[in-house]
């Protein structure tokens, strides 16, 4: 029975192929040690994966030898690896458990991709989903957090979701297998052992069924998130920019933020305060560890984070420059006019009178307070308010260059206006060629 409706959840959500190769991870506890075997009885071809994170001493070196036994009885092959997690936790400032589970998972990958298996199988359990949406619903979360843990991310297969733990135990009981118990999971020390331990007992004794109740909640959720995700998908975020007026159109501006900005590490707590800022001042800045948003006149304006920021560039004569990581350059060199000459009109490069350019040119970031006199104009002006003009956004302004000479005059607000000091005239007899590539 327990084995069709595994089959059944499998086939409702295309998690696993009886032609594909799928890795077990194999902790030799209850719920692993039935994921193994209930595959195997449906036809999958399996192979285990068990990791040693030398945490428990000979606790940790009997769950191997269990892990390799049962392996060796069933003919299943098993793949075993070892880890120093302390040393690892102490390199990286993490804790014990999120070493073991960086280092877990990054084998996983590794070891699919080495072997060409399809996925890796882990043993979530309803009960671990309910656990996790009691998680997230203490710690504040979204719909998302209340849907609990998916059938399949990426290539991370849970095929045992539609399954409590009590399930998995009577059925290893049924055929008369063991299993090992790690001990920690016995101690309420951290959160999710305290929720297993104390909250859903406690939950229990105010209605039996609680922990399918909330598992079945999650299963609407579900279906409420994916309604919620097809009404705002298309067109809200245009390039880097995200248009206020779209986002004052839909029902929840806030849901529709958190929707497009799901994927780039902003919290909850952030993306509640851009949808409070819509009607505030432009200005306003919220970081990721990944990315930058900025509030501009009439949108959200989302860029990656600089992995470094623009250092000056000294150029001390005519050459080519490299100027960043992504291989950019600026190309300098001059040549004397002749009858044939015409001024380029490409937006990124410049042509000035050489004679009046005083070397060394320097490329920067344009500062507050700098100014240049726009081509074709007579007074100064200043560049941010040039750039205003143009309708830069605040991350256009900031990543703004500009060349300036020897005494700090600038030359060119780079592919955007020489300054008309250095133009060139019909008494220019030498051209200074500054281009972007």
């Amino acid at each position: 029975m327990l084995n069709k409706i595994i089959e059944n959840f499998i086939r409702q959500h295309d998690l696993l192929r009886k032609d594909g190769t799928h890795l077990i991870a194999l902790s030799g506890g209850a719920d692993s040690v039935s994921l193994l075997l209930i595959l195997k009885s449906l036809g999958y071809h399996i192979e285990a994966v068990h990791c040693n994170f030398h945490l428990r001493g000979e606790e940790s070196e009997g769950d191997e030898k269990f892990c390799v036994d049962l392996c060796e009885r069933q003919n299943i092959p098993l793949h075993l690896v070892h880890f120093d997690t302390k040393t690892y936790a102490q390199l990286h400032k993490v804790s014990i458990e999120m070493a073991a589970r960086e280092l877990r998972y990054d084998y996983f990958e590794q070891l699919r991709k080495d072997l060409g298996a399809d996925d890796i199988c882990v043993a979530h359990h309803r009960d671990d989903c309910v656990e996790t949406i009691l998680l997230n619903l203490i710690r504040g979360t979204g719909i998302q957090g209340l849907t609990g843990i998916a059938p399949k991310n990426g290539y991370i297969i849970r095929p045992l979701l539609c399954v409590s733990r009590s399930d998995l135990v009577d059925y290893l009981n049924s055929i008369k297998q063991n299993y090992v118990t790690d001990s920690t999971n016995l101690i309420d020390d951290v959160q999710r052992n305290k929720i297993r331990l104390d909250v859903i007992p406690f939950l229990k004794k105010i209605n039996p069924a609680a922990v399918d109740n909330i598992y079945q909640s999650s299963l609407y959720l579900t279906e409420a998130q994916k309604m919620a995700f097809y009404a705002v998908k298309d067109g809200l975020l245009e390039g880097k920019r995200l248009p206020f007026t779209k986002l004052m159109d839909m029902p929840s501006p806030e849901f529709a933020l958190w929707y497009v900005l799901k994927d780039y590490h902003f919290t909850s707590a952030q993306i509640q305060e851009m949808a409070d800022s819509l009607r505030s001042q432009s200005g306003k800045e919220w970081f990721s560890d990944t990315h930058i948003i900025v509030k501009d006149r009439d949108c959200f304006i989302l860029e990656p984070l600089e992995s470094k920021d623009f250092s000056a560039l000294k150029i001390i004569e005519e050459g080519n420059y490299v100027f960043d990581e992504q291989g950019k350059k600026i190309k300098v060199k001059s040549f004397l006019r002749d009858k044939d000459f015409k001024i380029s009109k490409e937006k990124n490069c410049v042509m000035l009178d050489a004679d009046l350019v005083k070397f060394p040119l320097t490329l920067r970031k344009y500062e507050k307070g700098d100014r240049f006199v726009p081509f074709g104009m007579k007074g100064s002006r200043l560049v941010s308010d040039f750039l205003t003009d143009l309708k830069k956004t605040i991350l256009e302004k900031r990543h703004q260059l500009v060349v300036t000479d020897c005494e700090a005059n600038i030359l060119w607000v780079v592919n955007e206006r020489p300054d008309n000091r250095y133009r060139i005239t019909p008494k220019t007899q030498k051209i200074l060629s500054l281009q972007m590539d």
